[in-house]
């Protein structure tokens, strides 16, 4: 039996092994796919990935599919059945933050064609490969993640800090951070 070698932050369970093989790292460009990113690492600022992609479900039903559309129309009566939602992360802030970054992010797409054109013309259209050898190479943040942030703030969204940023670019395969002898790395 031939044992599969991973980055080491991903051998917790089942869910994060799926998460690590089958997404992380892997390039996204689709606006629907992005906005979903965009907005469970908003609610993960402060706390752990693994806990944001256990209850991933549970945001899916709550927030409609990530469907941004949708999203902008939310009114105070759907914060509040949201902030009654055991299922998600209940928090005011990020729930009204998702809402703010749902009407920053169709501004962007208007501006830019797409969400994805703007935000992958930060790495020119190809994702950065950091070829690292171990997690401690990996930082937590970088200056392009500190630019995005910047950007993304000066157009509206919140919850988008530099640590955030980078773990979406992460997230999306705009950055490669698979370790050297990480089998998705040799795929």
């Amino acid at each position: 039996m031939i044992i599969k070698k991973r980055c080491a932050w991903c051998e917790k369970d089942d869910l994060y092994r799926d998460y690590h093989d089958n997404e992380w790292g892997k390039p996204v460009y689709d606006d629907d796919s992005l906005f979903e990113f965009l907005i469970l690492e908003t609610f993960q600022a402060g706390l752990s990935w693994y806990t944001i992609l256990a209850k991933r479900e549970n945001f899916r039903k709550a927030f409609d599919n990530f469907d941004y559309k949708k999203i902008v129309k939310y009114d105070d009566s759907k914060v509040e059945e949201l902030l009654q939602n055991e299922g998600i992360i209940r928090n005011k802030l990020k729930v009204r933050a998702t809402i703010s970054n749902a009407i920053a992010f169709i501004e962007v797409q208007k501006e830019f064609g797409s969400f994805s054109k703007y935000i992958w013309n930060f790495v020119d259209g190809k994702p950065i490969d950091n070829k690292p050898k171990t997690l401690k190479d990996v930082p937590a943040t970088t200056p392009l993640s500190d630019a995005i942030s910047k950007d993304l703030k000066k157009r509206g969204f919140k919850f988008v800090g530099s640590t955030v940023m980078y773990a979406h670019m992460q997230a999306t395969g705009m950055i490669n951070d698979h370790v050297e002898d990480c089998f998705v790395r040799r795929n």
